[in-house]
Parts: C-alpha cells; sequence; structure tokens
C-alpha cells in the first residue's frame, strides 16, 4: 500500500491536535520542569490510552533500524512530538537527550536500561524497565537522562510517542559506547512530511 492510500486510512487525528494544543497552553502556562513533567504526564497518558489516532504511515518498522517520525514541532521549537517504532529484536544506542522528555508507549513493550555517571565519570548501569501499553516514563537532565531502550518483544513492532523540550531531530546530543566516552550525533527524522491537524473541513 502506498503512503498516501495509508495516509487516508481513517484515523482519529483530533486526538494529536488535542494534545499538542493542550501541550502548547501547559508550556504558557508553567514553566517549572518538574511541573511540566507531572501535568505533561498526565496528557500523554491520556493520549497513549487509546491507539485509533496514529496513521499508520507514522508507525510503519523498518527491517534494519529503529525509526523516529515527526508528528508535529511547535512553531517556536518549544516542544516536539514523534512516533518511535522498533521492529523486532532492535534497540538504540546508549544515548542522552539534554532536554526533558516524556515517553508513552502506544503499543507492544519497550524494555529502558537506565544508566549513570559514577565518581569518575564512567556509566553505570542504573536499573531497567518494562514499558507496557499506556504507561508513561520520563526523562531529563536533572532526573536521569542516559538510556538505551529496546524492543521487548521478539516477533512484534513496539511503538512509543514521547514529547521532548526542544525540536529533537535537530538537538545535538551524544552516543556512549562501552568505555562511556560520548560521540556526538543529530538524529534527525525519517519523514519529510507531517500529519495535517488543522485540516478542520471533514468533519464539518
Amino acid at each position: 500500500m502506498s503512503a498516501a492510500a495509508l495516509l487516508d486510512r481513517p484515523c482519529d487525528t483530533s486526538r494529536l491536535r488535542g494534545f499538542v494544543t493542550a501541550f502548547a497552553d501547559l508550556l504558557v502556562a508553567m514553566r517549572d520542569e518538574q511541573a511540566i513533567i507531572e501535568t505533561g504526564s498526565a496528557l500523554m497518558a491520556r493520549l497513549v490510552a487509546r491507539d485509533d489516532w496514529l496513521p499508520d504511515v507514522y508507525a510503519r518498522p523498518h527491517p534494519d533500524r529503529y525509526q523516529q517520525y515527526l508528528l508535529h514541532c511547535d512553531s517556536r521549537e518549544r516542544f516536539s512530538v514523534v512516533s518511535f517504532v522498533w521492529g523486532p529484536g532492535q534497540s538504540t544506542p546508549v544515548h542522552d537527550h539534554r532536554v526533558w522528555g516524556l515517553i508513552g508507549v502506544l503499543r507492544g513493550v519497550e524494555k529502558v536500561e537506565r544508566f549513570r555517571r559514577d565518581g569518575q565519570g564512567a556509566l553505570i548501569a542504573d536499573g531497567a524497565a518494562e514499558l507496557r501499553a499506556g504507561q508513561v516514563d520520563a526523562v531529563s537532565p536533572r532526573i536521569g537522562d542516559i538510556h538505551r531502550v529496546s524492543n521487548g518483544l521478539a516477533d512484534t513492532p513496539s511503538v512509543s510517542i514521547h514529547v521532548y523540550g526542544g525540536n529533537i531531530g535537530a538537538v545535538e546530543r551524544a552516543t556512549y559506547g562501552p568505555d562511556g566516552r560520548p560521540r556526538p550525533f543529530v538524529s534527525g527524522y525519517v519523514n519529510s512530511e507531517v500529519p495535517n491537524l488543522w485540516d478542520r473541513s471533514r468533519p464539518a
């Protein structure tokens, strides 16, 4: 099926539009990171509680690597919303974010391995968790920003929705090898088009 046909499949993108609008309002009302994370987590939980709004074209796995699709970027780049898609057996490298972020699992299971620096600056394991559909996690340099994420299912893709405190595809970040040394990277996005959330003419 073509990308255009996938985009035309029925789905309720008004849920994503409502999330984007509510998050923009949140950032006007609140400046404190902890308050943003707490209130934003509730918004994210409501978004991922229903799996009827994400167009299939932004949930397609790739046979070789995980995918990061841009769903929305605020006009001032205060926040961005992306979908992450992991095929069976796929994982990210150990990496950081440099901004706050919220992760909500929409489909499947994600395994999160957290890391922190010891007194000498080396990376050490700092716990792991499995996130299932409907669950929300948070990252930031303040509360813990370095992790590795992998698909928790051996035979099915997993999809999560992320919101970050910046245009995450353009933020210079780092991956980390076994030696713990940072390697700069900019993730970009795999898609060149984003969902049209603002066309209300069809319901009208």
